[in-house]
C-alpha cells in the first residue's frame, strides 16, 4: 500500500499530474492536497473516487504541511510559485523524512532547494526537483544526447512556446513578470553568469526559433534552473534557456508593461484610492488577452518544448535537435505528465541517489522517455506513437529525422 500526496493537486499542472499517477497502480491512495478544497474534492472525485481523496493543505504552514503530508510515501510538489512556496514545502518534507518530487522551474527557488542536499542526505531522502517540461524532461533529452548521441557537447539550448491555455490566470502572469525582472543565468563560454531580460546583454541572445507543429517566433531569455544545474553534469561551453508566449501581441503588452515599470507592488494613490500597480497589470494583461485571443481567432492552445544540442561526433561538427509539439495541450500536460511518471519511478525503486538532485543527476533519461511514449493518456491527446521529433543534422547541414 503506497500513498501519494499531491501538493496543489487540482490546479492546471496538479490536476493532469493526479490523472496520470491514477493510470498506473504503484499508489493505492492519491491525497489531492489544496488550498482549494473544493477544487480538490472535484478533482479526487473525477479521476478515481476509490483511490482519490481531497485535503485542505496551506503551503505557506510548515505546520500544516507536515500534518497533511505525515505517512506518505512520496510528496509531489506542483504548487507554485515557486519562489515563495518551494523552499517552505521542501523543507517541511525533509523534516519528515519523505521522499519528494516538485515541478520548479525558478531558478532562484532552485538555488536554494539544492542548498538543502546534506539536510536531506541526513534525512535519507531523496528530493527530485525540477522534474517538469522545462525543467524537466529538457534536462534529461540533453543528458541523453551527450551520452548517447554525441562524442562532444559544445552547446545546449533550451527552447520554448507556448500559448491559448484556458486556464491561464494571475499566479502565471505574476510569475511571467516575476522572470522578465530577474538577473536570468546562463551559462556562456564555460562560465556561469546573468544577463538582463532588457539589457544588451540579453538582447544578445534572442533569436527567431522555428518550432515544428507551431511556427517561427522571436524568443527571448528566461531564467530557468537548467542553465545553472546542466553545466554540472554535462561538459560543455554554453547552456542557454530562451521562449516566448503567443499570440506576440500578447506576448509584447506584458514586455511593454514591465519594460515601463508599471508592475511596482508599492501602493500609489490614485484619485484619493491605494492602488498597486502590480495588481492592476495582472488584471489588466488578462482582460486584455481574452480580448486579443478573441480579436486574432487564435483557436487551440498550443506549445513545443526544443532542446538543441551542438557538438562533435565523428570529429566532425554535429546538431541534434528534439522537440515535443502538441495542439490543444500547453502547460498542465507538458508539465504534469513527466511530474507523475518522476514519482511512479522514484516509487518503483528507479530512482535512489539521496539528496536533492536535479533530473539530470538522478534519473535514466531513457526510463522516461519510455513511459511517456506508452502513457495511454498521451498517446490520446497528441496522435499514433511518441510526440517526440528528433532530427539529425551534419556538418553539411543534411537533415534526417530519427527515432529512439
Amino acid at each position: 500500500m503506497a500513498r501519494i500526496v499531491v501538493i496543489g493537486g487540482c490546479g492546471t499542472v496538479g490536476s493532469i499530474a493526479v490523472k496520470a499517477l491514477a493510470a498506473y497502480d504503484d499508489f493505492s491512495e492519491i491525497v489531492v492536497a489544496d488550498l482549494d478544497y473544493e477544487g480538490a474534492q472535484t478533482c479526487a472525485a473525477e479521476v478515481d473516487e476509490d483511490r482519490c481523496s481531497a485535503i485542505l493543505v496551506d503551503a505557506t504552514n510548515p505546520d500544516n504541511i507536515k500534518e497533511v503530508i505525515r505517512g506518505a510515501d512520496i510528496v509531489l510538489n506542483v504548487c507554485g510559485p515557486f519562489y515563495k512556496l518551494g523552499p517552505i514545502v521542501l523543507k517541511a518534507v525533509i523534516e519528515e523524512g519523505i521522499n519528494y518530487v516538485d515541478v520548479c522551474d525558478d531558478f532562484d527557488a532552485t538555488q536554494i532547494l539544492l542548498e538543502m542536499d546534506k539536510d536531506a542526505k541526513r534525512a535519507g531522502i531523496t528530493a527530485l526537483t525540477g522534474m517538469g517540461g522545462s525543467p524537466g524532461i529538457a534536462n534529461l533529452l540533453a543528458k541523453f544526447c551527450a551520452d548517447v548521441m554525441l562524442d562532444e557537447v559544445d552547446s545546449i539550448d533550451i527552447l520554448h512556446v507556448h500559448g491559448g491555455d484556458n486556464r491561464e490566470g494571475p499566479a502565471v502572469i505574476a510569475h511571467r513578470i516575476h522572470s522578465m525582472l530577474a538577473d536570468i543565468p546562463m551559462y556562456l563560454d564555460g562560465k556561469f553568469t546573468t544577463v538582463k531580460y532588457f539589457e544588451e546583454s540579453g538582447i544578445a541572445l534572442e533569436e527567431d526559433v522555428d518550432y515544428p507543429l507551431v511556427g517561427t517566433y522571436r524568443s527571448y531569455c528566461y531564467p530557468h534552473p537548467e542553465t545553472i544545474t546542466l553545466p554540472n553534469y554535462i561538459k560543455c561551453k554554453r547552456v542557454t534557456n530562451l521562449g516566448c508566449v503567443i499570440p506576440p501581441k500578447y506576448y509584447n503588452l506584458i514586455r511593454e508593461i514591465v519594460r515601463l515599470g508599471m508592475v511596482s507592488e508599492e501602493p500609489i494613490e490614485v484619485r484619493g484610492q491605494q492602488v498597486i500597480p502590480f495588481n492592476f497589470a495582472i488584471s489588466y494583461i488578462l482582460e486584455q488577452r481574452e480580448r486579443i485571443l478573441e480579436e486574432i481567432n487564435f483557436g487551440e492552445q498550443r506549445g513545443c518544448l526544443r532542446i538543441r544540442v551542438r557538438g562533435i561526433l565523428d570529429g566532425k561538427p554535429h546538431e541534434y535537435s528534439f522537440s515535443l509539439a502538441s495542439i490543444g495541450q500547453a502547460m498542465g500536460e507538458s508539465t504534469g505528465i513527466p511530474a507523475a511518471i518522476g514519482a511512479i519511478l522514484m516509487q518503483r525503486g528507479k530512482i535512489t541517489e539521496k539528496g536533492v538532485l536535479p533530473p539530470e543527476g538522478c534519473v535514466v533519461p531513457m526510463d522516461v522517455l519510455l513511459m511517456m511514449k506508452d502513457y495511454l493518456g498521451l498517446k490520446e491527446v497528441t496522435g499514433e506513437g511518441s510526440p517526440l521529433i528528433i532530427e539529425s543534422i551534419n556538418h553539411e547541414g543534411k537533415v534526417e529525422e530519427i527515432d529512439i
